[in-house]
């Protein structure tokens, strides 16, 4: 699984879907901060674009690393992480 913490989603969920990985999630932040130290809120007045969005994605180590590799260029700003997980079920299929 990878994790990417970033600002922008439609361009990497559209590279993850064009690479045939097994899905993507985003979920919006209400606020955060990353490197910068910048706080980004939904609670400024002002709409804020550039919200933290977390977007996991699951699939083998070897297709999330070549995702990875291939969205090198796109990323900007952003935290990547990789974890191992345990997948239990995909789509209505029990996997053990």
């Amino acid at each position: 699984m990878t994790r990417l913490i970033t600002s922008r989603s439609t361009r990497l969920v559209l590279k993850a879907r064009e690479m045939h990985l097994a899905g993507a999630t985003v979920l919006r932040g209400p606020m955060g901060f990353g490197h910068s130290s910048v706080l980004h809120t939904t609670k400024i007045v002002r709409l804020s674009q550039d919200l933290p969005l977390v977007i996991e994605i699951v699939d083998s180590e070897e297709a999330i690393n070549a995702f990875i590799d291939a969205i090198e260029g796109m990323m900007g700003s952003a935290l990547v992480t990789t974890e191992k997980v345990k997948v239990i079920q995909y789509g209505t299929k029990r996997i053990e």
